[in-house]
């Protein structure tokens, strides 16, 4: 499915200006502390995260998919039923370790956006941990192959992905470096990987 962008790009071409575009939208949430004004562990402060990063690429940044999605043979949360998962989702406890990583296994059920979802949630997983625990991921420390696997696996059993983002948590939650080749990372399990965020 082609979306469309308000670029007016294309292909490879587009897909570089997307990732240009939001890694600097990225960059600007830790360096202007824009992310501490969104809401943490609600469907509302994700739906802040994913605007903020899209709203120059894509007309449907930050709102809720009204299309069925599906990634190879997984189908995600019915958009029909995507409302009222989205609320208990919001609603779930994020006090441990344990309830925050099912909440954001949940939320990637949920899969509430048409593009970024992957992106997006995972800024958001690091503002719950940071708020609960005061770690975030050091997404540079989590293997790409080993992640999409354990998520692919999550919906059926969360053990996996939550041993492998465990020994990846570091208290370095304002460490700029830290937050920078995160956001690298993430983008790198996407297949976005021209710039660095750093550089943009």
């Amino acid at each position: 499915m082609e979306l469309k962008n308000k670029l007016g790009l294309e292909g490879l071409v587009f897909q570089q200006e997307e990732e240009r575009i939001s890694k600097q939208k990225a960059k600007r949430l830790f360096e202007d502390n824009v992310l501490d004004t969104f809401e943490v562990g609600t469907y509302a402060g994700l739906q802040s995260i994913h605007r903020w990063l899209f709203e120059d690429i894509y007309d449907f940044a930050g709102h809720t998919r009204t299309l069925n999605l599906a990634k190879g043979n997984f189908r995600f949360a019915s958009a029909l039923y995507l409302d009222e998962a989205l609320e208990r989702i919001s609603a779930m406890p994020q006090e441990t370790f344990e309830q925050i990583i099912a909440k954001y296994v949940e939320m990637n059920i949920a899969h509430p956006f048409l593009e970024g979802n992957g992106r997006s949630t995972r800024i958001w997983l690091d503002a719950i941990l940071k708020k609960e625990l005061g770690k975030v991921v050091d997404w540079n420390k989590v293997d790409q192959d080993d992640y999409l696997a354990a998520m692919e696996r999550s919906p059926v059993r969360d053990t996996e992905i939550k041993t492998l983002l465990k020994s990846a948590l570091t208290d370095q939650v304002n460490d700029r470096t830290v937050f920078m080749h995160s956001i690298d990372a993430s983008y790198r399990y996407e297949g976005y990987q021209t710039y660095r965020t750093e550089d943009v």
